[in-house]
């Protein structure tokens, strides 16, 4: 069935579709099933599945229905690309408050028509959202800024922030695992729980709670400086996850602003972050994103991208969202991932596709996190062009020769270092920790910085 003159209008104009501000407008990557028509059609049927039509004409359309179409406006073949403008009267809204929700947006652009026969795949490269539906999300409630004022330092540019991982993710039990976050806070900034880590039996939730706030009053009093950690309240029922919250508060009274609640967001969807985030408002909304390389991937041709995970991110409201490591750390990356962090984190942006004006929506900060150390964080932050930016380095911290806090303390100095603009290898005569990273890390230091052996027994000789 050939619905393209009903559900595809190629004479229409972007600029005058972003200019009218009634439209979402969404670019995929598709590609029709052989036998099943033309690349038009094909794309003709994506839209009217994604909106308004069917398989065959219904008597229950009418011209009011029809001025709800979803259209495609652009086409390419030979790129696979198609565009589409989903009328922004389409989406669900609150009943309660009128808001914008981001499950009624993924129903319509990424929900059946993942399973159409005639596709062969599609997948969502890029969204632009125009000012009368982007003022109906949330946005994030909370900032790095809030971070930086627990630490004492200045609210713009406040620089680095050096996390952990507890490692191994899954198997300690509450003292030990509190005593690890103690190790850590002598040289870091934030410990947040892994994504599984929860309630598990051997290591009860209010009872791991308790004592890693014991654990942070005594590095707290130890260093002299603010502590912050990151608490996994992810559950299938939301009261569940409103009672871990409620716990983490009344437990660390005073201590309440240096704990950030983190949700495992592509798991548990749009309705447990916007649960943290409104019942939460004042907590930092850490969005772990484990599980979404099963649509991200590149290796994926269905879904969407990182990058548009990110942006969907931003406008429900998390505080952070983990951005992987832009080719520098162990997982999928590439050095152009930038875009994602520019995205989340700047006010009016170019995307892959589209321009984006966030209108002073508060931004998301851009968390990294996977197989990183210090030997890998210069060439990183010169690649992203700043550092502030949250960092969760198990390995790159609990795997420094010297222990936790020196890998924490390693990671500092790397920030130093780019922002001197100093060659590391001399940088690393001068700083102990940096220069031990060396011995820990010897694979990427080998690969890094040919030479430093030899450059490195000099200044152990002097």
């Amino acid at each position: 069935m050939d619905q393209s003159d009903r559900y595809a209008d190629l004479s229409l104009n972007e600029a005058d579709l972003i200019k009218d501000g009634k439209h979402v407008l969404v670019t995929y990557i598709m590609k029709p099933k052989e036998g099943f028509g033309n690349y038009l059609q094909t794309a003709a049927h994506f839209a009217a599945e994604s909106s308004t039509g069917t398989n065959v004409e219904v008597s229950t359309t009418d011209d009011f229905t029809r001025s709800v179409d979803a259209i495609v406006y652009e086409i390419d073949e030979e790129k696979e690309i198609m565009k589409i403008a989903y009328p922004i009267e389409l989406f669900d809204r609150n009943v309660i408050d009128g808001r914008a929700m981001l499950a009624s947006f993924l129903t319509l652009t990424i929900g059946n028509n993942q399973g159409m026969g005639d596709v062969a795949y599609a997948k969502m490269h890029d969204f632009y959202v125009p000012p009368a539906y982007l003022r109906l999300f949330d946005g994030p409630s909370t900032t790095i800024s809030d971070l930086w004022r627990v630490l004492g330092r200045p609210v713009v540019n406040g620089g680095f922030i050096v996390g952990t991982i507890i490692k191994p993710k899954l198997g300690l039990r509450p003292q030990q695992f509190a005593d690890a976050c103690y190790d850590f806070w002598l040289g870091g900034d934030f410990i947040k729980n892994d994504e599984p880590q929860g309630n598990q039996v051997f290591a009860p939730f209010k009872e791991t709670v308790q004592l890693v706030h014991e654990a942070m009053k005594r590095a707290q009093d130890e260093t002299g400086e603010a502590k912050l950690f990151s608490w996994n309240i992810t559950a299938d029922d939301y009261r569940e996850m409103i009672h871990r919250g409620e716990y983490i508060l009344e437990t660390f009274g005073p201590d309440a602003d240096h704990c950030a609640f983190l949700v495992d967001g592509y798991v548990t969807g749009p309705q447990a972050i916007t649960t943290a985030r409104r019942t939460f408002p004042k907590q930092y909304l850490h969005y772990h994103r484990a599980g979404h390389g099963a649509v991200t991937s590149p290796s994926s041709m269905r879904g969407y991208t990182a990058f548009v995970l990110a942006k969907m991110a931003r406008l429900q409201g998390a505080s952070g969202i983990h951005v992987g490591t832009m080719g520098y750390g162990k997982m999928e990356g590439e050095k152009d991932d930038t875009i994602i962090a520019h995205m989340i984190t700047e006010d009016s942006v170019d995307g892959p596709f589209y321009h984006q004006e966030w209108l002073g929506m508060n931004p998301t900060t851009p968390i990294i996190s996977g197989g990183m150390n210090a030997l890998r964080m210069p060439g990183f932050f010169e690649n992203l062009g700043h550092s502030n930016l949250i960092l969760t380095a198990g390995g790159g911290s609990f795997g420094h020769v010297d222990g936790a806090a020196a890998g924490a303390t390693s990671l500092r100095q790397a920030e130093q270092c780019w922002k001197e603009g100093a060659d590391p290898l001399e940088f690393a005569k001068e700083h102990k920790e940096f220069a031990r990273a060396f011995e820990s890390f010897p694979h990427d230091a080998d690969k890094l910085f040919p030479g430093w052996r030899e450059a490195l027994r000099i200044n152990s000789a002097a």
